[in-house]
């Protein structure tokens, strides 16, 4: 399915791009942190429009009230540490959501694409879910796909998977879709390529590090 790119069309969506990737914003932690929850926020907004609802009645102080809420369960899903930040925006507009959390690392290969390698993993039932997976980075795509997979395998088969991302690559976007082609896919904005190290040009560095520190 075609990828909803959020920067195609103006709102303030590109104000929080913008200063993601600024060297000069990217200094303060606590900005940078606060701009991809904020970008969590608008995307979920617009995830939000393509869910199912059904109306309800809602008791007020003068009446009753018929309301069209969200007729399903959704997870959130996020690869650690990035993802974090990003995943509290989700987290914020969908408030009673359950959440799936896998760590997974990037495994350097001299000459090849990097591999991905899985460690923690924690997660309610699947099955017949929307599983929404979070990150804020997808450069190869592989773990994003990897860490999916993974949870389908052990926790079962969600209704419907949504993969958000803040920046990613072309290639990484394509190779999610290919690897997943029933899955939908809402993106902040796709950069054309990847340097020789698999880092998004011009993208916005490493989210993880700007989040949190640098690690060894």
């Amino acid at each position: 399915m075609k990828p909803i790119i959020l920067n195609q069309s103006h709102s303030v969506v590109n104000t929080f791009i913008a200063e993601l990737r600024n060297t000069s914003i990217q200094k303060d932690p606590l900005r940078f942190r606060i701009n991809l929850q904020r970008l969590g926020w608008c995307m979920a907004y617009e995830l939000s429009k393509e869910m199912q609802y059904s109306k309800q009645d809602v008791t007020t102080p003068l009446g009753v009230a018929t309301e069209s809420l969200i007729d399903e369960t959704v997870v959130l899903g996020t690869v650690l540490r990035a993802g974090l930040p990003f995943h509290q925006g989700f987290l914020d507009v969908f408030d009673r959501a359950e959440n799936a959390f896998v760590g997974a690392a990037r495994v350097e290969v001299d000459g090849a694409l990097p591999e991905v390698s899985l460690g923690y993993e924690a997660s309610p039932n699947l099955e017949g879910k929307v599983l929404v997976m979070i990150d804020p980075m997808i450069a190869t795509g592989k773990s994003l796909v990897e860490a999916t997979k993974a949870l389908v395998k052990s926790r079962g088969q969600p209704k419907a998977i949504v993969f958000c991302g803040a920046i990613g690559s072309q290639a990484g976007v394509d190779y999610v879709q290919a690897q997943l082609p029933d899955s939908h896919l809402y993106i902040a904005a796709v950069d054309a390529e990847l340097d020789e190290n698999y880092y998004i040009v011009p993208g916005l560095g490493d989210a993880g590090d700007l989040s949190f520190g640098e690690k060894m």
